[in-house]
């Protein structure tokens, strides 16, 4: 039986990938320091005999345990805040340092574990390496536009350094890694203070409070179900012969970030109305990834309809609301 390590594997989109792979009977360990990441999204594999956990802080020095993690076949690497939302203890912003680490000193070691091992490696980056884009749709080929230096780059910058470690480990030592680019995500898992555009607008919808628009609501975001990114994660790791490749995951329906809300109003029976605050800085105004790369390659194609995937949302939160 095959050993696949999964860090941040308790957080939305690892917890997912972890009981995928557990249905496909795989070993799977998962790795998380519950920074983001809630005991509650694995607690169904508890009694699971090819689950364990190892609560740790990857961007501390893993000798601790590495008798944990010998011949491991697969490393999924997801590990990192990724909530852009000021106020949550989870974010991001709240955590500029831990967000930079997980993403240099914790790449590193896990590839470093991937040579010794052989293992097999996937870098789980983001389209906020494309920072506010100038073209639209973003191919991987963009190099971006990015502001190295503002409140964001702490997460732009770690996703764009962990890329770049995870090349360099590909060209000087031969390490069969793949880096997806994850594109937004949303569906069950989901923290309701995480800050995203799906969970602010459903959360309060729900409540009967006012949807916060940023901005005029005119940028757009294209929405990946969460079971839809999954399937990019593992066909980006399983399909043979793609070392060194740099893949788009996400879906490239593209919405504006009015239309959106109003689909959330209609999908949960609200009648509130909208109110409009100022754009945060360095937020991007547009998001629709190019998807050719990976559907060419990897044979990945999103099928879950928005209606569809924000239904199962909607559902998962009125149950917490």
């Amino acid at each position: 039986m095959q050993k696949v390590l999964v860090t941040g594997g308790a957080g939305f989109i690892g917890s997912h990938l972890c009981a995928f792979l557990l249905s496909q009977n795989y070993q799977v360990i998962c790795l998380d320091n519950f920074l983001s990441g809630r005991k509650v999204n694995i607690k169904a594999h508890e009694s699971n005999s090819n689950f364990s956990l190892i609560e740790y802080d990857i961007t501390k020095p893993i000798d601790a345990i590495a008798s944990k993690l010998e011949a491991i076949d697969f490393i999924f690497h997801l590990a990192s805040p990724a909530s852009p939302n000021k106020y949550s203890k989870t974010s991001y912003l709240s955590n500029p340092i831990e967000t930079l680490s997980v993403n240099s000193f914790g790449t590193h070691q896990l590839l470093d574990l991937a040579l010794k091992n052989k293992s097999r490696f996937l870098y789980a980056s983001s389209s906020e390496v494309y920072g506010d884009p100038s073209i639209s749709p973003q191919v991987e080929s963009y190099f971006g536009n990015v502001n190295p230096n503002g409140p964001r780059s702490v997460y732009d910058e770690g996703k764009r350094f962990g890329e770049a470690i995870t090349m360099a480990f590909v060209r000087k030592y031969d390490v069969d890694a793949r880096i997806v680019r994850i594109f937004n995500t949303y569906g069950p898992n989901m923290r309701e203070d995480d800050g995203r555009v799906v969970s602010n607008f459903i959360i309060q919808a729900l409540q009967n409070k006012p949807l916060t628009i940023y901005g005029k609501g005119d940028q757009t975001r294209s929405f990946s179900y969460v079971s839809d990114t999954v399937s990019g994660l593992i066909k980006t790791m399983f399909t043979d012969g793609q070392k060194g490749g740099v893949f788009n995951i996400g879906n490239p329906i593209e919405k504006t970030i009015l239309e959106f809300a109003t689909l959330i109003k209609e999908l949960t029976g609200s009648k509130v109305d909208f109110v409009y605050e100022d754009l945060p800085q360095d937020d991007p105004k547009q998001r629709k990834p190019d998807i050719s790369n990976a559907k060419d390659r990897l044979g990945y194609v999103p099928s879950v309809t928005l209606e569809e995937g924000l239904k199962k949302t909607i559902e998962y939160f009125n149950k917490s609301v």
